[in-house]
């Protein structure tokens, strides 16, 4: 890990999605554990390891969506990470931020456009307040 560098743990992809419903029967068909579920627009699925997968209905008023996927990154403490970033010249697009899930997050792009978040959600990860009760 170069000198400097905050220790990034990947460990939560969220995907974009046009249509709830056949996205949770695909993954929990997969074998994802379905552990958060605000439809008809959010659910959460875990692994047996314990990583997290978010499928977050796309807004258009349209059944077609632009794939696309948003990277977290898990960190200890979101603005020492953010400040080690910033120092190595990277920009974000939005600062840390403690946001109504009850993730603080800060959020910057890759060269490509790629959105990725660092964040801290300690137990919320998988164990939010509305976790469903049979999960």
């Amino acid at each position: 890990m170069p000198k400097g560098a905050p220790a990034l743990r990947l460990n939560h992809v969220t995907l974009r999605c046009a249509n709830y419903e056949a996205s949770v029967a695909f993954y929990t068909a997969l074998g994802l554990k379905q552990i958060v579920a605000a439809a008809p627009r959010y659910a959460r699925f875990e692994t047996l390891s314990g990583e997290t997968l978010s499928i977050d209905v796309d807004d258009a008023d349209d059944a077609t969506t632009t794939a696309g996927a948003v990277i977290f990154f898990a960190v200890e403490d979101v603005d020492e990470a953010y400040a080690a970033i910033t120092a190595r010249g990277i920009a974000f697009e939005r600062g840390p931020k403690d946001k109504p899930y009850l993730w603080r997050e800060a959020a910057l792009c890759d060269p490509s456009g790629n959105e990725i978040r660092i964040y801290r959600a300690g137990e919320n990860h998988r164990f939010p307040p509305w976790r469903l009760e049979d999960a």
